[in-house]
């Protein structure tokens, strides 16, 4: 996953960045159903405490070892790696979430969008609300896992908040914990944590720090409430415990090398997070010998857990047996039926398979993935493909012109919508769409040539 480019399906996806955003070269994103899904349990009650619908927040995991976490661009979470590694428990992890919720509620992604009107900011901001059109290029790797960047100083304008922001992000998000009965104890662990690296040097410190400022009083006034609130000593939900150590150990084994993950999860450890990261790492080495066996154990003992049954998938797929793999991911999707994520890496095998029988059901699983998550990339050029191979070079053309509108290749859209648009049907909801399509095409050429300028 974490090479130059990776293809791990479900479990973590990194795909490279959209040619032609020379900007877009500092930040990488990673897709996984698993992680995406323990996030959204322990954020739901939190964005619904903030006022927003849980369903409307986007939640991006950025491939990067330093601590960070912020909201931006409308209501878009992103969750370093290095962050969720670094938490010791959820109620770490889950206080990082309330008080990015706390900025969310109070307002102030649209004050700083005005205090940073110039060009360039606005630029920044485009990128960043495009983060969630899973911007994708290379084969089409299942997921949309996107690289983009800026100008660091920029980039750092514009996530950065006031102390006066901060204070009261600190102060929402410790209500909301109260209010859900949660204790704000493991926010004040995260923050002590950080309490060094304001004597770093700017350049060592990690980013959380430089984007919000922490001050001796924001960490006084959290240790202030959790000596007073009665939900102090409260413990943390005991189903969300076994979610976090699973996803940081698979975190880790997929981010660092497989010798790191096998001295850190040491053969004699036993517990399921442990026997987890070494079936990764075993397989990263690769060393199918021990990696099959090792997930078959995971799976006998846990036979209705559809990541394990998605980690076979991947396993067999990414080394040569597709027609193998497809049960595994079918076991999967039968158990998280209306997971999008799960559904295009099931079509992105039979799609590369290359069997003509399995593009029927390639195509329906192409179709659901990207009704549901519209705005990724790569789904709609498998669903392309697919229809290209079945010989419906209209819906080919169709699904090619949302891939190249979500990857702003304008050009390209323009001229895959008016293909697709001479074989669809009047009035059809797919010819309709290629109106837009073309309309947010010729949008984003002319703002193309005005940046240019």
């Amino acid at each position: 996953m974490f090479l130059q480019r990776i293809s791990f399906l479900a479990v973590l996806v990194l795909v490279s960045v959209a040619p032609g955003a020379a900007w877009a070269q500092r930040m990488s994103f990673i897709r996984d159903a698993e992680i995406e899904n323990t996030i959204r349990m322990y954020a739901t009650p939190l964005f619904e405490q903030a006022g927003v619908d849980p369903q409307a927040v986007q939640i991006h995991l950025v491939k990067e070892k330093e601590l960070n976490a912020f909201v931006a661009g409308g209501l878009n979470l992103f969750l370093n790696t290095g962050l969720i590694i670094r938490t010791e428990h959820p109620g770490q992890l889950i206080g990082v979430i309330a008080h990015e919720c706390g900025h969310i509620a109070g307002g102030h992604l649209v004050r700083g969008a005005e205090a940073y009107k110039t060009a360039y900011i606005e630029s920044i901001a485009s990128m960043i609300l495009g983060v969630a059109a899973g911007v994708a290029s290379g084969r089409g790797d299942v997921g949309s896992a996107i690289a983009m960047g800026g100008s660091e100083g920029a980039m750092r304008g514009l996530l950065a908040f006031s102390r006066t922001q901060e204070a009261s992000a600190d102060s929402a998000g410790v209500t909301f914990l109260d209010n859900l009965h949660y204790s704000s104890r493991g926010f004040l662990e995260f923050m002590q944590l950080l309490g060094d690296q304001e004597l770093l040097v700017s350049a060592r410190q990690d980013p959380y720090v430089r984007t919000h400022p922490l001050t001796r009083e924001r960490v006084e006034f959290i240790q202030n409430h959790v000596d007073t609130s009665p939900w102090s000593n409260a413990p943390v939900p005991p189903q969300y415990i076994e979610p976090h150590r699973r996803m940081r150990a698979k975190l880790f084994a997929f981010m660092e090398l497989p010798v790191t993950t096998l001295a850190r999860y040491k053969e004699d450890d036993r517990s399921l997070d442990a026997r987890y990261a070494r079936a990764i790492a075993y397989y990263r080495k690769p060393d199918m010998a021990k990696a099959i066996p090792a997930i078959d154990e995971l799976i006998a003992e846990r036979p209705n857990d559809p990541y394990f049954a998605e980690l076979k998938g991947q396993m067999l797929f990414e080394n040569g047996h597709p027609l193998e793999a497809i049960p595994n991911y079918k076991r999967a999707i039968k158990l998280l039926p209306d997971n999008a994520l799960l559904r295009e890496e099931l079509g992105q095998v039979e799609v590369e398979a290359e069997d003509p029988v399995l593009l029927a059901d390639a195509k329906e699983q192409l179709t659901y993935a990207t009704r549901q998550d519209p705005e990724s990339a790569s789904g709609w050029r498998l669903l392309g493909i697919a229809y290209g191979r079945g010989g419906d070079e209209p819906m080919a053309a169709a699904s090619m012109a949302e891939y190249a509108l979500l990857t702003e290749h304008w050009s390209e859209a323009l001229y895959d919508a008016d293909k697709a648009d001479r074989g669809l049907k009047r009035g059809s909801p797919a010819e309709l769409r290629m109106q837009d399509i073309r309309s947010l095409a010729e949008q984003g050429r002319d703002r193309a040539k005005l940046q240019e300028r």
